[in-house]
């Protein structure tokens, strides 16, 4: 088999940690996508991205649990220089692939581009990182509304989510 199954995996994980229930995955009847109401070329675009960004510039950069802070979004200023960044995560199939670009999983540079070309409008200021969590209730109750404050106090038109 050439490929990671997931499901299978998280199961099991969930299973040997001793959790009665198995691990329940997101299943929405209904999602919240709606159709643009400009065009890209005139649109706001913010990156939101699971990759656990981080910075060799920063100086505090305990996850949010170890600052107790209750949600786990934090800012990117998107003029960071692409070689400062990085991902802390551990979270992605090490056997298949490596983080070493960072625009696979945090593509700033080709949004700055896409900007420059003028394919899209803007690229807002902040873009979102998220740490996982792995609490369906704490990403739909704390972390998406923080998100989209976020986005709303910087205009933005147009969410792109990037996961690891």
């Amino acid at each position: 088999m050439s490929y990671v199954r997931y499901i299978d995996r998280t199961k099991a994980y969930y299973q040997a940690e001793g959790y009665e229930k198995p691990y329940q995955w997101a299943n929405y009847d209904t999602v919240p996508f709606t159709p643009l109401k400009k065009p890209l070329a005139e649109s706001r675009i913010a990156l939101v991205s699971t990759s656990e960004i981080a910075s060799h510039a920063w100086e505090d950069q305990r996850l949010p649990d170890e600052k107790g802070e209750a949600s786990n979004v934090y800012g990117v200023a998107v003029d960071t220089p692409v070689e400062d960044l990085y991902s802390r995560t551990h979270s992605y199939d090490m056997n298949a692939t490596t983080l070493d670009d960072v625009n696979s999983y945090f593509p700033v540079t080709r949004l700055q581009e896409l900007e420059a070309e003028g394919r899209i409008g803007s690229l807002a200021p902040t873009a979102y990182g998220v740490y996982n969590a792995y609490s369906q209730s704490k990403t739909n109750d704390v972390d998406a509304p923080e998100v989209l404050r976020g986005c709303r106090e910087e205009a933005v038109d147009i969410a792109l989510l990037v996961p690891v």
